[in-house]
């Protein structure tokens, strides 16, 4: 690659997140996210390689900058979460009202070194002992099928809490059909929030 062609991609990586930056700022109105600089080269080994931000960097502009804040630094101050549950609840408010995940595809995008399936279980135990709900949306956590899945430790459409997470999801926008499934697409598109803003 040429040194052309890579001051005119990082040219174009600069402006795009600048738009970005600018989008997000105008519509967080109490406070405004810190954004870190991301660097549009990196270096991996010996040599540096250029690269574009990735969009999936940016937080949904759906999401309350108030809110995000004061719960990052709930998160960051709680005595005894793990890393791995503080990351997963930073990646968790990524998730905007009026949309839903699967445990799956939250534990697919942490990537355990473990299974898959423990990953989804150790997914779903953060979800049953999230101390900052509904604040940190676990509600907003479906199984693979779309149905309700587990809510506070009770698991189904017969669930204890099953009534409850459903009022939530349908109070934010979700909309669920005749067998109890939500409709939509499975938010995939996650963020630790904690790389975003500064608490």
């Amino acid at each position: 690659m040429n040194t052309r062609s890579i001051t005119t991609s990082t040219a174009t990586a600069s402006t795009s997140g600048k738009d970005n930056i600018l989008r997000a700022s105008t519509r967080a109105k109490i406070t405004k996210p810190n954004l870190k600089s991301r660097p549009t080269t990196s270096k991996t080994t010996s040599r540096s390689s250029t690269t574009t931000p990735n969009p999936q960097h940016q937080p949904s502009p759906h999401l309350d900058p108030t809110l995000i804040t004061k719960s990052l630094r709930r998160i960051a101050s709680h005595p005894t979460l793990t890393p791995f549950r503080r990351q997963v609840y930073r990646t968790l408010l990524s998730v905007p009202p009026g949309r839903w995940t699967t445990y799956s595809a939250l534990s697919a995008h942490l990537g355990s070194s473990g299974s898959s399936s423990s990953c989804a279980r150790a997914i779903g135990n953060a979800m049953r002992d999230n101390p900052f709900a509904p604040d940190v949306p676990c509600h907003r956590v479906l199984a693979t099928d779309r149905t309700i899945g587990g809510y506070r430790g009770a698991w189904g459409q017969g669930g204890e809490y099953a009534v409850e997470k459903t009022k939530l999801l349908v109070g934010e926008g979700v909309v669920f059909d005749e067998r109890g499934r939500a409709r939509g697409e499975c938010f995939t598109e996650f963020v630790d929030l904690g790389e975003v803003y500064q608490v």
